[in-house]
């Protein structure tokens, strides 16, 4: 890392009484935002810390205490500008854009704070007042994890990042009594087995496993004493049953649990195993063991970011990785189909010894 951060004495840090921090998109990106926000409360500890959040996913940091608030948004143009009417008026003093998008860009200007921070490479950069070049060049490496990316901003302003928060989120006792019940219910249930937590969905096919290749995890996992629970969003269904008829065991299959209800089941579980996703990196922030099979997706960039042990597991393309709405030089995605039932099974072997 850059011994001295360019823009460390730009900053009125006395001054600096409420910061605002937006991080729009998706699950994962919101988890890998928190290293950014536990650096900020720790140099600011009496400074009011607010995060904005789209409003699907803000339940993901309530009760974060690093965070005095979570301020929502909702996609639709009224939603934005009614918080861009809110945080005009609670009066930051320093705002760091954590995404640098269109939308984020708008509300970053919107809140009128003195200092504005951003990326060089943001869209409409010229409305930040103060801009990181590169956030590979902050950390002196040619690639940068997404956790790193963001924490960039921050140590960019002379926040202390060196040491490289994990990622971390709250516990929620309502979400936690939720998934205790929910796991009671399921016949047969766990009944004093450990829970292996499976995410056989992704965002794209060319980070999705096949089904199947989870549904022998599942058998194997439940050889070595774990119940298997698999998790999705509604419109993953249609996977989750093909799962748990694949598994030909026991199993249990959610698809209608909050975010946080995921996050305490994930951090009920002993185990993750699942796809590149937003639920890999819930399940590592709060220190469960993940293995995560990749496909498309820079490994660099989004594999688990936590201090406990992990495993990713893939096959080798030169084509990796790409942005994965396609597959341009196979036509199917080679680089997620081609990796074997096998691979895992030994990343998960190597993990529990390990953890």
């Amino acid at each position: 890392m850059n011994a001295q951060a360019t823009a460390s004495k730009a900053v009125d840090w006395p001054n600096v009484r409420k910061v605002l921090v937006i991080r729009l998109r998706s699950i994962g990106d919101t988890v890998l935002a928190t290293p950014t926000l536990r650096a900020l409360r720790d140099f600011l500890p009496d400074a009011r810390i607010d995060i904005l959040l789209e409003d699907w996913v803000a339940p993901l940091l309530e009760g974060h205490t690093a965070v005095d608030s979570v301020v929502r948004v909702s996609r639709d143009r009224s939603g934005r500008l009614s918080a861009a009417s809110r945080i005009r008026k609670t009066g930051y003093d320093l705002v760091i854009n954590l995404h640098g998008g269109t939308t984020s860009t708008f509300l970053t200007r919107a809140t009128g704070a003195r200092y504005r921070v951003g990326n060089s490479v943001y869209q409409y950069s010229f409305l930040y007042n103060l801009k990181l070049r590169s956030s590979a060049e902050f950390w002196d490496g040619p690639e940068v994890h997404s956790a790193e990316q963001q924490l960039a901003l921050a140590g960019f302003l002379g926040v202390p990042v060196s040491h490289r928060p994990a990622s971390e989120l709250p516990y929620n006792t309502a979400a936690a009594s939720r998934i205790d019940e929910r796991l009671r219910a399921l016949k047969p249930g766990p009944s004093g087995s450990l829970v292996a937590l499976i995410h056989p969905a992704a965002a794209t096919f060319t980070k999705q496993w096949e089904t199947d290749r989870f549904a022998r995890i599942a058998g194997l996992l439940a050889e070595m004493g774990f119940f298997p629970v698999a998790v999705g969003t509604p419109s993953e269904r249609p996977v989750l049953e093909a799962f748990s008829k694949e598994a030909g065991i026991p199993v249990g299959t959610f698809s209608d649990l909050t975010l946080p209800d995921i996050t305490a089941l994930a951090r009920r579980s002993s185990i993750f195993v699942g796809n590149d996703s937003g639920i890999a990196h819930i399940a590592a922030a709060v220190g469960t063991p993940p293995v995560v099979v990749f496909g498309s997706s820079n490994r660099v960039h989004w594999k688990p970011w936590t201090n406990g042990p992990s495993k990713i597991v893939y096959k080798d393309f030169e084509c990796q990785p790409c942005p994965g709405y396609e597959c341009r030089t196979f036509g199917t995605p080679r680089c997620i189909l081609e990796v074997p039932a096998e691979a895992v099974m030994k990343a998960i072997d190597e993990l529990l010894e390990s953890a």
